[in-house]
């Protein structure tokens, strides 16, 4: 046995929150660490105790394994959960705590080193007879070698980073003619993601679904698989939903891709919680994608049908107890689904947000579980990944689940601040995932119509926020013993996501009367407590969660979250309008690429450069035609939030 009594939880967000809450329910004592940037988190005043360990950026405080160990030692912690990301698959770090005298939860270094590579994997893989997908794991990496590998292979074919995971590194190649700069850009965002440019090559298997099998070893040589998780449905290769067990398994694939998962995992010795991720066809074959050497996102779809908590487990096998279920006591109840909840905006191209949580109420119903990692009034920062919270549900069955689902996100208030929440509702809507048949080609085929889902506030809800915002309404508990039968009308201009709606309000005998793009409403206020109010519009009886912070006004809807504000007394605006040419950084980040030179002509939307942040890239793009007339930074350079990165010369003629 081995025996430690202080955690400290090497990472931030939902997912330390997740281990606490175990380690705590299991008699441990929790440290947390975070930056500057994080002081205020549900992490910090959650743990026994905090450690600051730098700056913001993640590579001055969460990747900075001298700083985290130096946390142990101040604060007397005996073990390391690494948590996901971060430093949870760096072998470096596994190593240095062992060297600390520090119980590391989570598998030996070696096996992360031979997993965390994909060419060395694939190949161990391939020689334990884990089924793979034909490509090239070579040591040549120049362009000609690799070029040379690709024509053998074939097209359309998967370039991918050898040394990371979640989409970094990664292009498909329909055909030659791109092979080259798809290689080239795979490379630099490999080198830039983890340090390593080495790449593989892989035959590309259209339309697969994405299956991964949860297994778990003891230090008794004991291993088990607790069946698999379908988390096909990606965006830009990044897992957006996720479900327990797989429409498309049944028992005998489940048992053959459990056993290999196995196989996989004693090839490396492994100890603790992992992932062996399988692209499935639609053949039934499926092949080896990589295994995650630690607590996957997904995790708790598994933990709702197995009846488990896999945060326990790794602690109990840290400490050197056996596994508490053998494979046969292993049982599979009901249906899971999970959706990642993310600050940011499908209406523009999905690019994070930044800014101050004003209200977050998670749902509590029968079956529902939320994973998260803020609160009212949490700063969601561009210095990590945009995801703010996981929402879960469970059923007796598939539909049951998803129908709870839906319900849950359509419920949950997030006001402040954009985020997919509608955009998730839509695509557990949509008839292809209702049926079970989504593969990870959905959002090409479907993602138009899904989008359709995600809209402008309706002019229903507008005549509401008028209402909200009208200057006899102020707020909580206002309604109490208000009454006029004085008649009185005001015309207002309604702005949301910068699209201004004008609006005419008559107020009458305890009613209003809204007038919106030609419509007309009929709404009386009855009640409102705890950040709701209850309605009637035009004789239905409603209630609405809403915030007023600042002059603004949030709303939370089944169909989305907006903030609007009164711009009656502002001159109306355009955006027609070309801009000043002045392009400056949308969010603090690194400049990967510039694509343009001073004095070049550039026209109005041309990509200048692109902007590293939260983990994804982003295009900064001219505002007006032009020439380029000064460039103030240069590849690899990090930038803050609007700093002044070039200056267009406006075409004054165009």
């Amino acid at each position: 046995m081995t025996v430690f009594i202080k955690i400290l939880v090497a990472n931030r967000g939902e997912i330390a929150v997740r281990v606490m809450r175990t380690a705590k329910a299991l008699g441990y004592r929790t440290v947390a660490v975070y930056s500057e940037a994080d002081s205020h988190s549900p992490h910090v005043t959650m743990a026994d105790q905090a450690v600051c360990i730098g700056p913001a950026a993640v590579g001055e405080s969460y990747l900075r394994s001298d700083n985290i160990l130096e946390a142990a030692r101040r604060t007397g912690a005996d073990a390391i959960h690494p948590g996901y990301g971060f430093l949870s698959e760096n072998a470096a770090f596994a190593r240095a705590c062992v060297e600390a005298g520090l119980v590391f939860i989570g598998p030996r270094p070696d096996a992360i080193e031979l997993m965390g590579c994909k060419r060395q994997s694939k190949i161990a893989m391939q020689a334990a007879g884990v089924p793979c997908i034909p490509g090239y794991e070579g040591n040549e990496q120049d362009n000609d070698s690799l070029e040379k590998a690709a024509m053998a292979i074939g097209f359309p074919l998967m370039i991918k980073a050898s040394a990371g995971g979640g989409g970094r590194g990664m292009r498909l190649v329909h055909d030659e003619s791109t092979l080259i700069e798809s290689l080239e850009r795979a490379r630099s965002e490999a080198e830039n993601a983890f340090g390593n440019g080495q790449l593989i090559l892989e035959k590309a298997i259209l339309q697969p679904r994405h299956v991964e099998i949860q297994v778990f070893a003891d230090q008794q040589g004991n291993t088990v698989y607790l069946g698999e998780r379908d988390c096909s449905i990606q965006r830009r290769h990044q897992k957006v939903v996720e479900e327990a067990p797989s429409p498309a398994v049944d028992s005998n694939l489940r048992q053959r891709m459990g056993e290999a998962a196995v196989q996989a995992a004693k090839t490396c010795n492994y100890i603790g919680a992992g992932t062996v991720e399988f692209l499935l066809d639609q053949s039934g074959e499926f092949y080896f994608l990589e295994m995650n050497t630690r607590l996957q996102v997904e995790h708790p779809v598994t933990e709702l049908i197995t009846g488990t908590d896999l945060v326990a487990w790794q602690l109990d096998i840290a400490a050197g107890k056996p596994l508490s279920l053998r494979q046969d006591e292993i049982a599979l109840n009901g249906h899971a689904i999970e959706v990642r909840l993310y600050a940011e905006d499908p209406a523009n191209q999905f690019m994070p947000q930044a800014g101050v949580i004003q209200r977050w109420q998670p749902v509590e119903a029968p079956g529902i579980r939320t994973d998260e990692g803020i609160a009212t009034g949490s700063s969601v920062t561009p210095h990590y990944d945009p995801m703010l919270a996981k929402i879960i549900a469970w059923g007796k069955d598939r539909e049951e689940a998803r129908r709870r689902l839906v319900c849950a996100i359509e419920d949950t208030a997030l006001a402040g601040i954009k985020s997919n929440r509608s955009w998730l509702a839509a695509i557990l809507s949509h008839q292809a995932f209702i049926n079970g048949e989504a593969t990870t080609a959905f959002l090409e085929q479907y993602g138009d119509a899904v989008a359709e889902r995600s809209q402008s506030p309706s002019t229903q809800l507008l005549a509401i926020a008028a209402v909200l915002m009208h200057p006899h309404y102020s707020g909580e508990n206002s309604l109490s013993g208000w009454r006029s039968t004085e008649v009185s009308s005001r015309c207002c201009t309604l702005a949301c996501d910068d699209k201004e709606t004008p609006v005419t309000i008559t107020q009458h005998d305890g009613e209003y009367r809204v007038e919106v793009n030609s419509e007309h409403f009929t709404i009386a206020l009855l009640d409102s407590k705890d950040h709701t109010i209850s309605l009637r519009i035009d004789g239905v009886r409603e209630t609405v969660t809403f915030s007023k912070q600042a002059g603004a006004l949030y709303i939370s809807t089944a169909a989305g979250d907006y903030t609007f504000h009164d711009r009656t007394l502002l001159p109306a605006s355009s955006s027609d309008q070309a801009g000043d040419g002045r392009i400056k950084a949308s969010m603090d980040g690194l400049i990967v690429d510039v694509l343009v030179e001073a004095g070049q002509s550039v026209s109005r939307g041309q990509t200048v450069m692109v902007l590293e942040a939260m983990k994804m890239e982003h295009p900064l793009k001219a505002d007006c035609d032009g020439i380029l007339c000064s460039l103030e930074v240069a590849s690899g350079e990090q930038v803050r939030s609007r700093q002044l990165l070039a200056t267009i010369e406006p075409d004054t003629a165009a």
